[in-house]
């Protein structure tokens, strides 16, 4: 399955102070299960809170930004995800000019997924799971459970679930 930004959508953040792009998101009897969505942070200020969820942030542009809480002090940098719960109060400090980041948000009873950044070559899901292409040059998300060749830089999200 081939999705566009078109086929995205577009909604407040859950704290109310920016918004998002979500392309992804698997809901449970229990509410959110698995998302991939896409944010813009312009301005230092208090992350969105979610219970029982961990997240994996991935900066798509801009300089970067430090996120920083209740004995975590991260930095999120150009194509390299870091990952952090999101259910503890983060701040992004240090903001000094637009980030566009790519988020990962999966309930905490799942395997957590494999994040990273590759350039060409051809990439396969885990057994029993799925692979999630990001191009960064279209924005397209690619869903597969079968090998996917990649031509140029991606981001992939391996889930065992």
């Amino acid at each position: 399955m081939r999705l566009s930004r078109a086929d995205y959508t577009e909604m407040p953040w859950a704290n109310g102070k920016g918004r998002t792009v979500e392309l992804w998101r698997e809901d449970g009897p229990q509410g959110l299960r698995f998302r991939l969505s896409m944010a813009s942070v312009v301005e230092n200020g208090d992350f969105s809170l979610f219970p029982g969820i961990d997240r994996v942030l991935t900066v798509l542009s801009g300089p970067g930004f430090g996120l920083v809480g209740d004995g975590i002090d991260l930095r999120c940098d150009l194509l390299v995800p870091a990952a952090f719960p999101g259910d503890v109060a983060l701040r992004a400090v240090g903001v000094t000019a637009p980030v566009e980041d790519f988020n990962v948000m999966t309930a905490r009873d799942l395997p957590a997924p494999e994040v990273r950044v590759v350039q060409t070559g051809q990439h396969a899901p885990p057994q029993a799971g799925r692979l999630f292409v990001f191009d960064l040059a279209s924005q397209g998300l690619e869903i597969s459970e079968a090998p996917v060749t990649v031509s140029g830089p991606s981001l992939l999200v391996l889930t065992r679930f």
